[in-house]
């Protein structure tokens, strides 16, 4: 895997047609062809009548997790009806496989409900963010697939298998890495309506750093750094309007809107200083009403437990000068540990570390590596969709329950059809 997901990052030509890339651009699949199904009957029929199967999702991933190969099919999902049924009573929401976060936001929202966390970013499709593993932040809230009870999933003969919480195959099905099927429909868990004020503060020191403290100070917390001085240049703190204000005397206050990264301006960037909104338009950094077209950008991101979070800190720190070179900026993040058995955050409270680096993948490939060298002490589980190098071997060992991922993969697509060379590697087959 280290050298599989790293390479293709530069690698990739399309086989026929259009390139189809990624949204950042850093992947050009080989498929030459994207196939949008516009009903249910026309994707099983696909599915079934294919060797190959991948989803792209939004294709907000850097690495090759979603190539099909030139022999197989691209597929995306948002051409079908973009389905979001809200059951009020149960406050429960059946989404569609192709919906993102921002368009089920409204609607539950409409309904007087809520989602218990979003992503940084709103514009990803749901089933693909839950497939790997994505999160936002918060020392009691679980990844985005920890809202999961339901997932419906077409599978290799064109049938559809529903899984839900209790089914002892559960653990597996959710954060699957597309590796059981395709995924068209999810059925989550919903709360009441909330609002939610935000909260940014600046220059917090490294030395000192009460982490614990930090990371609890609100629902959501997020610590931004550019690694050109020792501490943070920016904490985000997200305050549920119905929890207690807590005080936050480590760093001071802004004095102007903020974007994560250094000198950008601020205008996408959701609403900050204390002014309350609803839960959607202040969970994710950015406006539901900017769509990014592509990202100049590469990205890579290690899960450790939370007891690691000094550590990783002053690890990092010491490579400072060689990462603050190609970095964009970096954002810390907690998680509560989760039971999706291929969730980053499995079993384990979790502190995150994401890298937004320079689009310069020659630049970036030996700082990554340089990164991973220095954090390899506090075992760290990269995040599924980003670029990373670590070798396969070492990856599938810091997941317990891999052997009985891979039982159900050959459960559920005992032919391979929805496998690629990422996912062999992952499985180590």
């Amino acid at each position: 895997m280290g050298g599989t997901v790293a390479d293709g990052v530069a690698r990739g030509a399309a086989a026929q047609g259009r390139p189809w890339r990624n949204w950042a651009g850093n992947i050009t699949f080989a498929a030459g062809e994207l196939h949008r199904p516009d009903s249910s009957d026309a994707l099983r029929a696909l599915v079934a009548g294919s060797g190959r199967v991948r989803v792209l999702g939004s294709g907000h991933s850097f690495n090759t997790i979603a190539e099909p190969g030139a022999d197989g099919v691209l597929l995306s999902l948002d051409a079908l009806p973009a389905e979001a049924e809200v059951d009020t009573a149960a406050r429960t929401v059946r989404v569609g496989g192709g919906v993102r976060y921002a368009e089920l936001a409204r609607r539950v929202h409409a309904h007087g409900l809520a989602l218990p966390n979003m992503a940084s970013l709103p514009h990803i499709s749901v089933a693909g963010s839950v497939a790997t593993g994505t999160h936002g932040s918060g020392v009691r809230n679980g990844s985005l697939a920890s809202a999961v009870r339901e997932v419906e999933i077409v599978t290799a003969d064109g049938s559809t298998v529903v899984l839900a919480r209790g089914d002892r195959r559960f653990g597996g099905a959710v954060t699957s890495l597309g590796a059981l099927g395709v995924v068209t429909a999810l059925t989550l868990d919903l709360e009441p309506a909330y609002e939610v004020e935000q909260h940014v503060f600046t220059e917090l020191p490294l030395d000192g750093l009460d982490f614990e403290s930090v990371a609890g100070a609100a629902y959501s917390v997020s610590l931004f750094t550019d690694w050109g001085a020792p501490g943070f240049r920016q904490v985000w703190l997200k305050r549920r309007t119905d929890q207690p204000l807590a005080g936050f005397p480590w760093a001071a206050p802004a004095t102007e809107a903020l974007h994560p990264v250094p000198g950008m301006p601020a205008v996408h960037c959701t609403e900050q200083s204390g002014v309350p909104g609803p839960w959607h338009e202040r969970l994710p950094h950015f406006r539901a009403e900017f769509t990014p077209s592509s990202g100049e950008e590469l990205q890579s991101e290690y899960l450790l437990p939370r007891s690691a979070a000094d550590g990783m800190l002053y690890a990092i720190d010491g490579i400072r000068e060689s990462v603050a070179r190609v970095l964009q900026t970096c954002e810390v993040r907690t998680v509560a540990a989760d039971e999706q058995w291929l969730s980053p955050a499995f079993g384990r409270d979790t502190v995150a570390v994401h890298f937004t680096w320079v689009a310069d993948p020659a630049a970036v490939l030996p700082v990554v590596r340089e990164v991973e060298a220095v954090l390899e002490p506090f075992s760290p589980r990269p995040h599924w969709g980003k670029v990373f190098g670590i070798p396969a071997a070492e990856v599938r060992g810091r997941y317990p329950r891999i052997a009985e991922f891979a039982a159900l993969v050959r459960e559920l697509d005992p032919a391979g059809k929805f496998t690629n060379a990422f996912v062999r590697d992952v499985l180590g087959s």
